[in-house]
């Protein structure tokens, strides 16, 4: 195949990639017959009501009666805000038959018999399909791409041209106004230094913020598949901050972006010569007898993966664990579950499980597909079919900010969390040459989920808490992955829950607890300040004789990119 545009050839597989999970996936969705009687027996008489009420609609309108719409748009849809979509009788048509279409085919896939697995797959596609042949996502039917190029005259289809073409160059969709951030300069801010560093991760130690600090230090495992500073963003948002002003010394992992030299990394290597390093190191340069721990998303995966190893080795160095919005038990793992089924991660074994790289542009387009009325159509309408740029978003920035993953333990992760659950089972996995067992991992836990997240479903959560074996503390905050995260303490905004009913299933906890104001960053720290093992007199200076420092935080591995 010729490449016309010089992209990459990494960019080009990576998209493919996309293409192919994407096909794959398709490829198992039920047969036609369940269509055919979904169709016949509900999905088509209510369709064909709406139609007639359209078209009656649209009589009415010529005869100059006033007639109100059968069709809404969906609830947070902004996409047909336009006073066009409403005023002008063509784009109200247009709407009203889009939307009525997509309620057929939802409708088709409500009625069919299939079970709620293949339901959610057949669900998810749909939806892929429905979004992307929305009237506004073109140039021809969006009122507002064209009233920008009569108003430009036709400078803003130009403009949205060399976007295409930038944007098919680059391989991905620009988000966000790139030029305007630089890690180290206007974000990933927070003072420090890295302390140690081997060819997996960097280790940054933060400077203190107060004369006293906690005597036991806190290590933070963030996501190896995205990049550590979404935790220190700016100053007035970063979680890493705000827990050094509360009195914690701050250690946090910054993974390396893997390159060639790391095809070969297994999951085993992330525990061994990764997390269980770094609390080697932090207990060396504190000198304390444990570490409070945090991690996050498949930080949180592979914190618990090394607790438990080290669990079982009988190695007792960890005060306390918090998992934020982390899955360890992998029953529903929400939409990202229709991308992985037996063919399609034999397929990646096969590929890159023996050794290789899987590119983040490709993770991250997925990521995207999950969201796409948020994260693909706004920019594809505004950047291509308006000519405009976006706008400087730091959270955005570091969406794009991809990271690449190591084949080996890409797979090892897809087959043995998402395909076959078997974290959850007590000595099903072996690590680090040790069976482990989660229950087995008996410290004092702080489990926070987040209301809307569309990665790690809340409940999935609260059932990994439950596979916990010590004290649990659970909470639930309100918005999604990343914002019920990010919310800062300072701003007070959105709310929590906590101590519910833990006795039931997640549906009855939530409607026994107890409804919050605010961040759930305040009631953490004091969570955590339980666990601090007393104060002693902070360390003005990085590191010790043994780990000097290496260079200023963020350090160099965060600053490559895929």
């Amino acid at each position: 195949m010729s490449n016309p545009f010089n992209v990459p050839d990494e960019v080009v597989q990576g998209l493919f990639g996309s293409a192919q999970d994407f096909f794959s996936a398709m490829s198992v969705l039920p047969t036609a017959p369940a269509f055919a009687q979904a169709v016949i027996t509900e999905a088509a008489p209510q369709y064909w009501q709406t139609q007639w009420a359209l078209w009656t609609g649209v009589l009415s309108n010529f005869s100059g009666a006033n007639t109100q719409a059968v069709t809404s748009p969906v609830t947070r849809d902004q996409r047909f805000m336009a006073n066009e979509w409403s005023s002008h009788a063509g784009y109200n048509l247009l709407k009203q038959s889009y939307l009525a279409n997509a309620g057929l085919l939802e409708d088709i896939v409500g009625a069919t018999t299939y079970d709620e697995d293949k339901k959610h797959r057949l669900r998810f596609f749909m939806r892929q399909l429905i979004d992307a042949t929305s009237p506004t996502n073109y140039a021809l039917t969006n009122p507002e791409a064209i009233r920008a190029a009569i108003e430009s005259n036709g400078g803003s289809l130009r403009a949205g041209m060399t976007n295409l073409l930038g944007d098919v160059a680059r391989g991905a969709i620009t988000i966000t106004d790139e030029a305007a951030f630089e890690v180290g300069h206007n974000v990933a801010l927070s003072a420090g230094a890295v302390v140690f560093e081997n060819d997996l991760f960097q280790l940054i130690q933060y400077s203190p913020l107060t004369t006293h600090v906690a005597k036991r230090p806190l290590l933070i495992v963030p996501p190896c598949i995205n990049k550590f500073y979404i935790l220190d963003l700016q100053p007035e948002n970063s979680f890493v901050r705000f827990a050094v002003e509360q009195g914690q010394t701050v250690f946090i992992i910054s993974w390396r972006n893997p390159d060639a030299e790391m095809a070969q990394t297994a999951w085993d290597d992330y525990l061994e010569s990764g997390v269980m390093k770094a609390i080697e190191v932090a207990l060396a340069i504190t000198g304390a007898d444990s570490v409070n721990t945090v991690g996050w998303c498949v930080g949180g995966t592979l914190l618990s993966s090394a607790l438990a190893v080290m669990r079982a080795r009988e190695e007792e160095n960890v005060a306390s664990l918090t998992l934020l919005t982390t899955m360890l038990d992998f029953t529903d793992p929400g939409d990202l579950g229709v991308f992985i089924d037996e063919q399609t991660v034999a397929q990646r074994e096969r590929t890159i499980g023996g050794g290789g790289i899987y590119p983040g542009r490709e993770l991250g387009f997925v990521f995207q597909m999950l969201r796409a009325n948020d994260l693909i159509w706004p920019y594809v309408i505004n950047n291509y079919l308006k000519g405009k740029s976006p706008a400087a978003f730091d959270l955005l920035y570091w969406n794009a900010d991809s990271t690449n993953l190591p084949g080996p333990m890409y797979t090892w992760y897809l087959r043995n969390m998402y395909l076959e659950n078997n974290l959850r089972v007590p000595g099903k996995l072996t690590m680090c040459g040790t069976p482990v067992d989660i229950g087995r991992i008996d410290t004092s836990a702080y489990v926070l989920a987040t209301q809307e997240d569309h990665i790690v479903p809340w409940k999935s959560a609260w059932r990994s808490a439950q596979l916990l074996g010590g004290d649990v503390q659970f909470v639930l905050g309100a918005s999604g992955h990343i914002a019920g995260v990010v919310n800062p303490a300072s701003r007070n905004r959105r709310s929590y829950w906590v101590n519910g009913d833990e006795g039931g299933e997640a549906d009855a906890w939530l409607g026994s607890a107890q409804q919050n104001p605010g961040s759930w960053w305040n009631h953490w720290i004091t969570w955590l300040q339980q666990h601090a093992g007393g104060q002693v007199k902070a360390r003005i200076k990085p590191g010790n004789r043994a780990h000097r420092p290496i260079e200023p935080a963020p350090g160099r591995y965060v600053k490559v990119r895929s």
